[in-house]
């Protein structure tokens, strides 16, 4: 219930005008006071509702947060700061060295499809699926220019107290399976690529 109230407040809100409307209707129909003034409490909730929906931040919300101020990183091609939300060295420089391969013209969140937050975990844990759309321009001579590509981005993710650290990534075609500028957990291209 605080998942729904921190995250869907306008659910929460037609949840308690709908008992307050009706028992307010109850009460025209009754003349009963208590039952008026119960209809009025639950109307009265509904701005703190909004009011506590927009104080909280779940871990959920936190995330998807994140995750488009990454992308922000990227597009203004800061590599710095792309790379800064990534748990370990390893995985850090192999991003750092595909990020350095382009050049980012665009860089959006176009859909997050899950946010699994695992909270049974110590630390917790969230698994991420989602849509991105870059513009992009290799560095070679030979490379491509302009492109826009949509992409496919896995994240798993790690709580370490109140930041959420990249633990693990890996980016797909939309369709299908990894083509040749997807990389597994070496940072390896994908097999048959």
């Amino acid at each position: 219930m605080f998942r729904l109230l921190a995250e869907e407040p306008l659910i929460v809100s037609l949840m308690l005008g709908a008992m307050g409307f009706g028992l307010l209707y109850g009460w025209l129909r009754s003349g009963n006071k208590k039952i008026a003034l119960t209809g009025l409490v639950f109307v009265a909730l509904i701005p703190l509702a909004w009011f506590i929906a927009n104080r909280v931040e779940t871990d959920r919300e936190h995330i998807q947060r994140l995750l488009h101020a990454l992308a922000d990183a990227v597009q203004r091609n800061d590599h710095d700061t792309a790379v800064a939300a990534i748990a370990n060295p390893e995985l850090e420089e192999r991003a750092r060295r595909e990020l350095q391969n382009w050049t980012f013209d665009l860089a959006k969140v176009t859909q997050i499809n899950k946010i699994r937050v695992i909270e049974d975990t110590f630390p917790p844990q969230a698994d991420i699926e989602m849509m991105v759309k870059v513009k992009v321009s290799g560095r070679g001579s030979n490379a491509i220019q302009n492109a826009q590509i949509p992409r496919k981005l896995l994240l798993t993710m790690e709580k370490e107290g109140d930041d959420w650290l990249i633990t693990e990534y890996q980016h797909l075609p939309i369709l299908g399976g990894p083509d040749k500028y997807s990389t597994y957990g070496g940072g390896q291209p994908a097999q048959g690529n």
